[in-house]
Parts: C-alpha cells; sequence; structure tokens
C-alpha cells in the first residue's frame, strides 16, 4: 500500500478517536470539501480538510524508505463566541498536533519509524469571517522493498 495513503488513513483514524477532537469537528475530515457546482463550501464548520502531502525517497543501505510531509488544514468560521474567533480553530489546531506528534501509529504494511510536527501556521484567508491554520507533520517510513 502506498506509505503516503497508509499514514494519511492512520492519522485521520486516530483524530476521530480523540474526544476532544470530535467535540470540536464531529467527524468532519474531508479530502475536498464539499461545495455547490459554483464552488461555494456546503461543509457545515469547524472541519478538518486533508491538506498536500509529498514524499520523497529515504533509502539507507539495504532499507527502503520515504519521507512524507503531511499537511491537515484545520478551517472554523469564528462563530464559536469565544472573544477572539479565532480561538476555535487554534484549539483544534493544537488538538491535531497533540494528538498525531511523536504518536506510535500502526501501519498495516510499511512502518512508522517516527512522526514529527514541524509547524502549525495560521493562514489569512480573503473572507475575514473563515480562521485556517495549517498543521504540518514530517513522517519517516520504512517500505518493503520490491
Amino acid at each position: 500500500m502506498d506509505a503516503g495513503y497508509e499514514l494519511q488513513k492512520a492519522c485521520v483514524q486516530r483524530m476521530i478517536a480523540n474526544s476532544a477532537i470530535t467535540a470540536l469537528v464531529g467527524y468532519r475530515f474531508y479530502d475536498h470539501v464539499p461545495a455547490t457546482a459554483t464552488g461555494r463550501w456546503t461543509a457545515q464548520f469547524p472541519f478538518i480538510q486533508i491538506g498536500p502531502t509529498t514524499m520523497v525517497p529515504d533509502d539507507a543501505d539495504c532499507i527502503d524508505g520515504e519521507e512524507i510531509t503531511i499537511q491537515f488544514d484545520v478551517w472554523s468560521s469564528g462563530t464559536s463566541g469565544e472573544a477572539y474567533d479565532s480561538i476555535e480553530a487554534r484549539k483544534i489546531a493544537n488538538l491535531v498536533k497533540r494528538s498525531l506528534h511523536r504518536a506510535d501509529i500502526a501501519l498495516a504494511d510499511n512502518a512508522l519509524v517516527s512522526l514529527e510536527h514541524v509547524l502549525t501556521r495560521q493562514v489569512g484567508d480573503p473572507n475575514p469571517a473563515l480562521h485556517h491554520f495549517a498543521v504540518q507533520f514530517r513522517a519517516l517510513i520504512e517500505t518493503p522493498g520490491a
């Protein structure tokens, strides 16, 4: 199985198993955010979108591997009633970080060596009612040889 897909699936399953995350986003994890034919999102906020992933070879003597950067995008409409509307998205981003940073996640076909939080970045959006945080991780994975 593709190491990036397997990692993505396992990370989403881990976040769904985290009751603090699902208390805020429910089961709203999207690869492609539901939208109208004109592209307007129809998903209920807040939610987590599976962001970009990069995979580069990380082979060593007699070991095949990949270094994977995976990103999860947190989106909130700022309707939490908090003093600062971005607080809801910031809380969710922190929960994502804490749920996955250095997590010991078993993969069926590949072996996760490490999973480290790389950065959390608040991303501006043209719509001032939307709050977006990108949470990135770096994973090292041993893959089966050919």
